[in-house]
């Protein structure tokens, strides 16, 4: 397998983005996964009681995109997620379309790191969760 981009090959204001349906079953293996059951993810008669009125989807399944774009995107492979501060500004239903988005924003020659902006918006192009991501990437010979 071919690695990522090393930090001499990222460049500021560098983007990539993923994109992906949240479904159903994606929040139930989640929620598997991860044995957060809560009931505002999972029960539909519960949750159209709360101020979403209806089933939302775990915020992290849509902090996970950014994940994707950074291991298979940019930089790619061999990149090791260090950090990830994260702010969830509004819900993701079930069947909203969610796109990530980073931006490598600073670099550290010296020390191998990135930063980055995240970004993650939904099929209105609200945005549903932002923030900052720190990451090593690839060394190469």
């Amino acid at each position: 397998m071919k690695l990522g981009k090393s930090i001499k090959e990222l460049e500021v204001g560098e983007k990539a983005m993923f994109t992906k349906t949240v479904t159903e079953t994606d929040v139930y293996n989640y929620a598997g996964v991860t044995g957060d059951f809560n009931p505002a993810h999972i029960n539909e008669s519960f949750a159209k009681n709360t101020m979403f009125e209806g089933r939302i989807a775990h915020g992290m399944i849509a902090a996970g995109f950014i994940s994707a774009v950074l291991g298979t995107k940019l930089p790619g492979p061999g990149c090791i997620y260090v950090s990830q501060d994260l702010k969830f500004t509004a819900p993701v239903k079930y069947g909203d379309t969610i796109t990530a988005k980073v931006t490598v924003d600073k670099k550290n020659v010296e020390k191998n790191r990135v930063e980055l902006e995240t970004v993650c918006t939904n099929q209105l192009d609200k945005t549903v969760v932002k923030g900052k991501a720190v990451i090593m990437p690839p060394v190469k010979d």
